[in-house]
């Protein structure tokens, strides 16, 4: 037997006993849920930066993707107003495709 204590996505322990294996699994409360959510996200992040192909960067990006989604219902916000929100910042204040790397800042 393996252990994992780890949040997995819905769709898991069906895979699990479709392989003829069985698990154990419980519901998190809400405070539980988020500081799962955020250690997925950091192991996501990690799993990103060991990629070593750009499909592979690209799965860990989806995942991280999901993840921050799942965030930001815990923070009332849809995946729209997440955007929403992403999106008025740029107009605000940029994007990152421009790849402008800031140096240092003088005082007049």
């Amino acid at each position: 037997m393996k252990t994992y204590n780890k949040l997995i996505r819905n769709n898991i322990p069906a895979i699990i006993e479709s392989t003829g294996k069985s698990s154990t699994t419980r519901i998190l409360d809400e405070a539980e849920y988020v500081t799962e959510l955020r250690t997925k996200l950091n192991e996501e992040s990690e799993e990103y930066f060991a990629a070593s192909s750009d499909a592979d960067a690209l799965e860990e990006l989806a995942d991280m993707l999901e993840v921050i989604r799942a965030l930001a219902a815990t923070h009332g916000a849809d995946p729209e107003q997440l955007e929403q929100i992403r999106a008025d910042k740029a107009a605000k204040r940029g994007g990152f495709d421009q790849r402008i790397y800031l140096i240092d800042v003088h005082e007049s």
